[in-house]
């Protein structure tokens, strides 16, 4: 890997840290640049999982304060996580890297999808939350069906895991009666524990498939988009990322069909 190279990685796990935290889809930005840089799709998903977990970290870190009285719904939800993150990184394992080629321009379309409904779920969790003090007495952990779909997510998660964050605050809000920022850091903290079990996975079982120079400037890039993300990406267009993660996801799925 170049100079220039390195930059762009570097500067792409900053973007996704930041996007993570506030939208979270910044895997189609930093998926589609290690495809760029020459990486095979399975071990640019491997090497991106590895990478961003720095940026998980920072962003649930930087909500420390929205997570204050949700231990007994961390609990409850992180498990489902825990278990669907072991599965579907045991699925990534396991399967034909020619399964994960195949499928993963699917996985990049829905997850372009989502992104692009985000706009229409938070304008959902803000008329569902819109009396703070009714939401704020209702701080429940959720029933079967919310942790079935944390589980899902957590399988995908897993496996491939671009715009993950954006499935779990839609749950969230669907199923949850709590602040649209306290939710955002449930995401983070769901979103960390399912990628920090398939990265573990992943350094146990498929060493080999990771490139550690850019895992590790996915990492320090990550990690202080992560902590930039929750400090003052509220206050970042939100229509700019949103156009920005398209386009890159887009991109990628054009590049793993057409130029493989």
């Amino acid at each position: 890997m170049d100079l220039s190279d390195a930059v762009f990685v570097a500067v792409a796990g900053l973007g996704a840290g930041t996007v993570n935290s506030v939208v979270g889809s910044g895997g189609l930005i930093t998926f589609p640049v290690l495809l760029a840089v020459g990486l095979p799709p399975v071990s640019a998903n491997i090497t991106n999982t590895v990478g961003v977990l720095a940026g998980a970290v920072g962003g649930t870190f930087g909500y420390r304060r929205e997570l204050a009285g949700q231990r007994a719904r961390l609990l409850r939800l992180g498990s489902a996580s825990l278990v669907g993150g072991i599965i579907g990184s045991a699925l990534l394992l396991t399967l034909p890297s020619s399964s994960f080629e195949a499928v993963v321009p699917i996985l990049i379309i829905g997850a372009v999808v989502l992104v692009l409904l985000q706009p229409l779920l938070a304008a959902r969790l803000a008329r569902t939350h819109t009396d703070d003090d009714r939401a704020q007495a209702h701080h429940h952990v959720g029933g079967i069906a919310l942790w079935i779909g944390v589980l899902l997510t957590g399988i995908y998660g897993g496996y491939f895991g671009a715009a993950q964050g954006v499935i779990l605050l839609g749950l969230l809000g669907a199923l949850l009666a709590d602040g649209l920022q306290r939710l955002n850091g449930t995401k983070n903290v769901l979103a960390l524990v399912a990628n920090g079990v398939a990265a573990v996975m992943f350094v146990v079982f498929a060493t080999d498939q990771i490139e550690w120079t850019a895992a590790g400037l996915l990492a320090v890039g990550s990690l202080v988009g992560g902590l930039i993300g929750s400090r003052y990406g509220r206050r970042l267009p939100a229509n700019a990322l949103r156009v920005l993660v398209v386009l890159v996801g887009l991109t990628a799925a054009v590049k793993i069909v057409f130029f493989p």
